[in-house]
C-alpha cells in the first residue's frame, strides 16, 4: 500500500496544498526484515506479485508482432498432442528486422510465461518477404491446455474469434 489517508496510521506527515488534510505513510519495513524469511514472519511467504502482461507474439525478442495471424489447430483423436500453425500475411517484423536483428524464433508471451518454437518459415513473392508461418507443437494434454490459455488471452486482447471447421 503506497499511502494511507488516515490519521490512525503512524508514519511521517505530509501536508497537502488542497485542503490542509494530512497524509500519513506507514513506516517502511526494515531492509533486513524484507529480505529475510523464517517461520516467525511466514506471512511474507503468502505475498505474491501478479504481473499483468498483454499477450503478445514476437519473432524478435522484445518486439511485438503487430499483424494478427490466421491460426489453424489440429489435435489427435486421443487428445494427447496437437499442432498450431500461425500464418502472418505481411508481418510487421519484416519492417523492423533490418534495424533490430534477425528472426530468432516464435515467442508467445503472456502472464504465465513464454511458449516458443523455432519452426518458423518465411514465404517470398518476387524476391520480397510476403508471409511467415510458424508451427507450435503440443506433445501433451498439459501443453495443449497451456496453449489454449494463451490463445484465450491473445484472442481477447486482439478481438479474435474461434471458428470450428465442420
Amino acid at each position: 500500500m503506497p499511502f494511507v489517508a488516515s490519521p490512525a496510521v503512524a508514519g511521517p506527515k505530509l501536508q497537502t496544498a488542497f485542503s490542509g488534510a494530512s497524509l500519513r505513510f506507514p513506516p517502511p519495513l526494515p531492509t533486513a526484515r524484507r529480505a529475510r524469511w523464517n517461520r516467525h514472519n511466514s506471512h511474507f511467504s503468502r505475498m505474491s506479485v501478479l504481473m499483468m502482461v498483454k499477450p503478445a507474439i514476437q519473432f524478435i525478442q522484445g518486439t511485438d508482432e503487430q499483424t494478427i495471424p490466421d491460426v489453424r489447430l489440429t489435435k489427435s483423436r486421443d487428445g494427447t498432442n496437437g499442432v498450431a500453425i500461425f500464418s502472418f500475411e505481411q508481418p510487421s517484423v519484416f519492417d523492423s528486422s533490418s534495424e533490430l536483428g534477425d528472426i530468432t524464433g516464435f515467442y508467445m508471451i503472456d502472464e504465465e510465461g513464454v511458449l516458443q518454437s523455432v519452426d518458423v518459415s518465411a514465404k517470398f513473392v518476387n524476391g520480397k518477404p510476403a508471409r511467415i508461418e510458424a508451427k507450435y507443437v503440443m506433445r501433451t494434454p498439459r501443453d495443449w491446455d497451456r496453449f489454449m490459455r494463451f490463445m484465450e488471452r491473445y484472442s481477447q486482447a486482439n478481438g479474435l474469434q474461434f471458428v470450428k471447421n465442420k
